[in-house]
């Protein structure tokens, strides 16, 4: 089947189905009427899209939590724990690494150890094998919208059992569920599977069902300028839409500089609305996430508290939708769900003091928002361009020549010639700017920027202030400064 960027039609969407659902036997027998009769019986307090949508009209930030285990009742404690302890606006449902990989035996094995070790022998939830009948158990055992969050690059079983299990939100895309996480992915592939998840998603909408999707903002996490990771969610945005999703939540993932990470938060929001409205898709209502710092944390649970108390800040003086939250055991591996709850409680104090200010309309931000547009639309304009006028093909042209270039990437279809580093605010730029379609007048600009820095730090503009950097929040700083090394 040729990468297009067209809607699925019917016939091959079943054909291609009939293929998903046999990928492992709890996938047999699942219709869509089914799912959708199913969905129906949720009540409106239950339905992801419709809090974001109240959120978004009353300039409030949610909080929402990762957090999953391998049995279900284990996940339902879990769950509501993080509700009614961590006072989470929206829960998660964050999947095993196993399932991610679609390695469902092994999946199986670790629900069985699970069970006679009496722990989560998994790192998350394996909804595949526990089937739709556990995924109604779980979404209905709880008070608020249940998200899936994973790491899929084939997620199509998944998406069929979750949605027909009642969760009204999906998370991931075809680019950010591949290139930042997977080596040897095909991405032409990848685009493909994840267009059946949005073509689903679609036909559950146009049957009167909203599912929310939200494309994977952070991308490596590892210094990633806010025009990448916006170029990725709207082109994410714009794949899904052609399928027929009328809800999605656009991402973020927080640098640390609090005028570009506000100004990215603003630019990505008017970006989804700008590109979706210019490609036909009017009728599409976007919303905002922002994920807490992912990059290394202190192991010390107070500093650790300092890091998410700085990102929920963020996320409310950007006005985001909704705030992924972080946990004080975010050093040490899989939390408790007790450190858990403290995570969300903490940025839920500090969204709450800071809930009737914003920094959108300063003018440093609003500067750093236009480069940030400019910059954005230079990319996708010249992935249109290169796939001819369909940005699927150029999705996939545009990784192979560079034009869209993630830091830190495994795949190998990503060029990798982009060195981003931070100037001496400590706002993201880059050093090189690889193969990225810029004016000149924006390849000075960060040219300059970097020149600044090192003309502060009494040195030359090279590599060694991008190791520096990715290094120096380790040691409890920003900018990797010689001094802090």
């Amino acid at each position: 089947m040729e990468l297009k960027n067209k809607k699925i039609n019917d016939s091959e969407f079943h054909k291609v189905r009939e293929e998903v659902l046999n990928q492992w036997h709890t996938g047999k027998g699942i219709t869509i009427e089914d799912g959708v009769s199913y969905q129906k019986t949720i009540a409106d307090e239950k339905r992801f899209g419709l809090k974001l949508k109240a959120a978004k009209a009353s300039r409030d930030t949610l909080t929402q939590p990762r957090a999953g285990v391998a049995l279900p009742e284990e996940h339902i404690i879990l769950l509501r724990h993080l509700e009614d302890e961590g006072e989470a606006d929206l829960l998660p449902s964050t999947i095993d690494s196993y399932t991610r990989l679609n390695r469902y035996k092994e999946a199986e094995i670790g629900i069985e150890e699970s069970r006679r070790e009496k722990r989560s022998m998994l790192n998350g939830f394996p909804a595949v094998n526990l089937g739709v009948e556990v995924c109604r158990e779980v979404t209905s055992a709880v008070k608020s919208p249940v998200q899936v969050r994973h790491g899929t690059p084939d997620a199509r079983l998944l998406a069929e059992i979750t949605l027909a299990g009642g969760f009204t939100s999906y998370e991931g895309g075809g680019i950010s569920y591949n290139i930042p996480y997977s080596k040897n992915h095909s991405l032409e592939q990848t685009i493909r599977d994840w267009q059946y998840i949005d073509r689903l998603t679609g036909i559950y909408e146009e049957r009167g069902v909203n599912i929310n999707r939200e494309p994977f903002g952070p991308l490596t996490g590892t210094l990633v300028p806010p025009c990448v990771s916006t170029a990725v969610a709207v082109l994410e945005a714009l794949l899904a839409a052609e399928q027929g999703v009328r809800d999605v939540t656009v991402g973020y993932g927080q640098c640390g500089n609090i005028v570009q990470d506000v100004a990215a938060i603003k630019a990505l929001e008017q970006l989804t609305i700008e590109y979706l409205a210019k490609y036909g898709y009017k009728d599409v209502f976007v919303t905002t996430v922002l994920h807490q710092w992912m990059g290394g944390f202190p192991p010390d649970e107070a500093k650790a508290f300092g890091v998410i108390s700085w990102g929920a800040a963020t996320a409310a003086l950007a006005k985001a939708t909704k705030v992924i939250v972080k946990t004080p055991h975010e050093a040490l591996g899989i939390p408790t769900k007790e450190a858990n709850a403290a995570g969300l409680k903490a940025s839920k104090q500090v969204v709450s003091m800071l809930r009737d200010q914003d920094l959108l309309e300063k003018r440093e931000v609003i500067e750093e928002a236009n480069i940030i547009c400019e910059e954005v639309r230079c990319i996708l304009d010249k992935t249109y361009e290169m796939g001819n006028g369909d940005f699927a093909v150029g999705a996939v042209r545009g990784f192979e020549a560079g034009i869209i270039d993630i830091p830190f990437a495994p795949s190998k279809i990503n060029a990798g010639k982009v060195m981003p580093a931070r100037d001496n605010d400590g706002a993201i730029r880059f050093l090189d700017c690889g193969n990225l379609p810029f004016s000149d007048d924006l390849k000075k600009f960060h040219k300059e920027r970097m020149e600044a820095r090192a003309k502060a730090e009494n040195r030359t503009v090279s590599f060694q202030m991008v190791v520096d950097d990715i290094y120096a929040i380790g040691k409890g700083y920003l900018v990797g400064r010689p001094e802090n090394r």
